[in-house]
This record gives C-alpha cells, sequence and structure tokens, in this order.
C-alpha cells in the first residue's frame, strides 16, 4: 500500500538521521518543511546507491528505480515508502526533475571500474553524484538570483573532489581511479601501486588546492539563498571544507586510514552557525 504523505515523510527522516552523516547536521538549522523536504531528497540519492551496491542487479535495478520515479513524479507512488514525500517536495519546491535523472545517471556511471583520464571527465562525473545535489538543495534552501545555480554546481564540485582525496583507498579497492590520469602521470603516480611517496604527495596537495579553489568560488553562494537557509547551508559547506583541511593536516594519511569529523566537531560547527558563526 501506499504511504499517505507525512508517514513517508517519517520514513524519509529516519533514513536520514541514521544515514546522512556530513548532511543531517546541517539540516537541524532549517525550517521544519525545509528539514523534510531535504530529508526526502537523502532518501531517494541513499535508494540509488544501495541499489547500486545490489550484487549482478545494479542496472536493472537502476532502471526499474528511474521507472518509478517518473511514474512517482506523476502522482503513481507504488510501493516504496520515500515516493509520496519526495513528490511533494519536488512539487513544493518546484525542484527541477532532470537533477533526480541526472543523480541516477551519476551512479549508474559508478557501476563499471573507472579510470578518469582527464579534469573535464572528472568535473562531469562530480556535477553528475554531487552537483546536482547541490543545485536540488537550493531550491529547498530558496534563492532568487539565477547566478545561484553555477555557484551550487562549484560547491558541489569541491564536495566531490574532498571525497575522492578521502576515499582514494576504498575506490582503488573497489577498481575506480578517480584522480585523473593526466595528474598521475604529470605527478609520476602508479595508480595501481598507491604509495604515500613524494610523488603521491605531490598529487594529493594538488589536488586538494583545486578543491580550495572550489571551495572559494562557491562561497558567494551563502548570501544569494534567504536568509533563514544560510546558516544551514554555512554549517553544511564548513563541514566539507573542515574534512578537507583535516585531510591536508594529516598530510594525507589517506591510505591507511579513513579521515572524519568526530560527533564533536560537526556539533561545534552547528554551533557556530546557529550563533551567526
Amino acid at each position: 500500500m501506499t504511504l499517505p504523505v507525512p508517514e513517508s515523510y517519517d520514513w524519509c527522516r529516519r533514513v536520514a538521521r541514521h544515514r546522512a552523516r556530513n548532511f543531517y547536521y546541517s539540516f537541524l538549522l532549517l525550517a521544519p518543511e525545509q528539514r523534510d523536504a531535504l530529508c526526502a531528497v537523502y532518501a531517494f540519492m541513499r535508494e540509488c546507491d544501495d541499489l547500486s551496491d545490489e550484487p549482478g542487479a545494479q542496472r536493472a535495478a537502476l532502471d526499474q528505480w528511474r521507472a518509478e520515479l517518473h511514474g512517482a513524479l506523476d502522482g503513481r507512488f507504488g510501493q516504496h515508502p520515500c515516493w509520496p514525500a519526495l513528490h511533494d517536495a519536488v512539487s513544493r519546491y518546484r525542484i527541477p526533475p532532470n537533477y533526480l535523472d541526472e543523480t541516477i545517471d551519476g551512479v549508474s556511471s559508478d557501476l563499471e571500474p573507472r579510470r578518469i583520464q582527464t579534469f573535464d571527465e572528472l568535473y562531469r562525473y562530480c556535477y553528475l553524484v554531487a552537483s546536482v545535489v547541490g543545485l536540488t538543495i537550493i531550491h529547498i534552501l530558496g534563492f532568487e538570483s539565477p547566478e545561484a545555480l553555477p555557484l551550487a554546481e562549484k560547491c558541489g564540485v569541491a564536495f566531490q573532489l574532498t571525497n575522492i582525496l578521502r576515499d582514494v583507498r576504498e575506490d582503488r579497492a573497489r577498481d575506480r581511479v578517480y584522480l585523473p590520469r593526466q595528474d598521475l602521470e604529470r605527478f609520476g603516480v602508479d595508480p595501481e601501486r598507491l604509495v604515500r611517496d613524494s610523488a603521491f604527495l605531490r598529487l594529493m596537495r594538488f589536488e586538494a588546492d583545486r578543491a580550495s579553489r572550489y571551495y572559494g568560488e562557491a562561497m558567494p553562494l551563502l548570501d544569494l539563498v534567504h536568509r533563514r537557509s544560510r546558516p544551514a547551508l554555512w554549517a553544511l559547506i564548513e563541514t566539507y571544507r573542515r574534512l578537507l583541511e583535516r585531510i591536508q593536516e594529516s598530510d594525507f594519511d589517506v591510505l591507511d586510514r579513513r579521515i572524519s569529523l568526530s560527533v564533536l566537531q560537526k556539533t561545534w560547527i552547528l554551533a557556530r552557525a546557529f550563533v551567526g558563526r
């Protein structure tokens, strides 16, 4: 049976609360209806990722998920608990449906082993898996100027570059190398035998500086979203920016451990956002 919209939102809130490690803290600074909409979007995107992990059936599962998405956007909800809430959020905040389709495109692109060749190719990948999230989020946060759109795109690229630097080891274990081949060759790094030597460190510093530039270029976005939403957006950006700083401070010790922010650090960011930084 199709869940009523309030119960669908309840389900999405539970998913976000338990699984949105870096996102959920910033959600708490928003009005309840905005927070619910973000939880609905997050639950949809989380399900995309989970479906891509199903052994042997990823492509078919994602194709079916896309068909269900199109049905849900037309008001045919089926049985998955996220659809009524997602339909309500998309309608309420006028979220362009193509962002949701592009999310599935991004997840689908990871079903095969990846070897990124150029930064242009990496940028496109970052757009599909992260920038479309940012573009969706700012519709919920609210904005008037069209200048917000390219800034949200850059913000998503900064986030995904940070994720890539953090997850070099895990991605390599999955036969995925997102660091562009042109950069690997420039710094003399063999992606098949990653070691934390001087060449690897020079490569990682180069990529981290690139991510930092995208954070800097995206910062004017804070002044373009609706005033009531700015603390939440600042907290989200600061969480990822601080994660990049932690990676840099560790001297890129990402091959032996996973760098993350503690709950205390995330809570401190939330508190600073709440009191106006």
